[in-house]
């Protein structure tokens, strides 16, 4: 019902947003009446779909998002329209409304870099691919073109390709998230300018927050087989944030490598503790048992794993193995 009516214009939104419960509440009571009595006002729908994203009633938002845009085609609404549009999964929609603003806004760059990543969340890599290659030839100092194309060749396992605009993107702003995002991919490459970068970023920070930098250095340890040091780099995420599951996910492991399997498996003890819905933490507690030779238990935690993970194929092949 709430898309049916999304897509309806005037004062059938109107009617079906000021018929929602949420739209009831004192909050929008006055919006409510200056919506009624400037119904052709772009501004009045703007900030009541803007007061509901922030109670997170993104989908009731869209409404007045679209009306407000419809109103008022302007730069501004159509950023925040295609934000929601994003939020609420309806992907063909936002990529049209970008195409839309690129052909009417042609020297604001940020709808075309925003339309590559509409591309990418329609499953059209190669026009996004294309369209920041065309942001790059108008403008080789992009950096934020260099950056997402970085990342749109890291998902396609192009490494060698976005490394090359990652380091880009990391000259030109030399800013965490792209200095992270390149680590990460020098730590899963085995390279050691993965410490360096994460060591640059951790002296740089001085509120001493961070936990991304401790744990890249903890993956490029463990994917380099030193697995004592890729255990000191989890703790030290571990005590700058007692919540990050894969800390404790990545320090396991290194112990099961080690064939510490004690330590190993209280490690995913405290991950499925600290996170009680983390599939990992429960299919390796059950590698732990198995390994242990306690075949009831390990059945006990893959099957947990199945159960809050149905696509868990590594769990799904330890129960057949079990069964065996």
């Amino acid at each position: 019902m709430i898309f049916a009516c999304a897509g309806c214009g005037g004062s059938d939104n109107t009617s079906f947003n000021e018929g929602t419960d949420i739209l009831k509440k004192s909050i929008f009571a006055a919006l409510n009446d200056s919506i009624r009595q400037y119904p052709k006002d772009a501004d009045l729908y703007l900030r009541r779909a803007v007061l509901l994203s922030r109670i997170d009633a993104h989908e009731i938002a869209n409404a007045d998002y679209k009306k407000s845009w419809q109103l008022n085609p302007s730069k501004e609404i159509a950023l925040q329209y295609a934000a929601n549009l994003a939020i609420i999964g309806k992907p063909v929609e936002r990529l049209k409304l970008l195409q839309d603003c690129i052909y009417k806004f042609p020297n604001t760059p940020e709808f075309k870099r925003l339309t590559g990543e509409a591309y990418i969340g329609a499953g059209k890599s190669k026009m996004a691919l294309d369209l920041y290659n065309n942001l790059l030839k108008k403008d080789s100092l992009d950096f934020e073109a260099w950056y997402e194309k970085g990342l749109l060749l890291e998902q396609l396992h192009d490494t060698a390709q976005a490394l090359i605009a990652l380091k880009k993107a990391y000259i030109l702003q030399p800013m965490n998230t792209y200095a992270l995002e390149l680590a990460h991919i020098y730590a899963e490459t085995r390279n050691p300018a993965a410490l360096q970068i994460c060591d640059d970023v951790i002296r740089n920070d001085f509120a001493r927050e961070l936990v991304d930098p401790f744990f890249i250095k903890g993956i490029y340890y463990a994917n380099t087989q030193q697995y004592s040091f890729a255990v000191v780099q989890f703790d030290s995420c571990i005590r700058r944030d007692w919540k990050f599951t894969e800390a404790y996910i990545e320090k396991g492991i290194a112990f099961f490598k080690q064939k510490n399997y004690d330590e190993a498996l209280s490690t995913f003890q405290l991950a499925a503790t600290v996170s009680n819905s983390d599939a990992d933490a429960y299919y390796w507690i059950g590698r732990c048992y198995e390994i242990s030779n306690k075949k009831d238990e390990a059945r006990i935690y893959y099957e947990k794993a199945v159960t809050l993970d149905k696509n868990f194929t590594e769990a799904r092949e330890a129960l057949k193995r079990l069964r065996g």
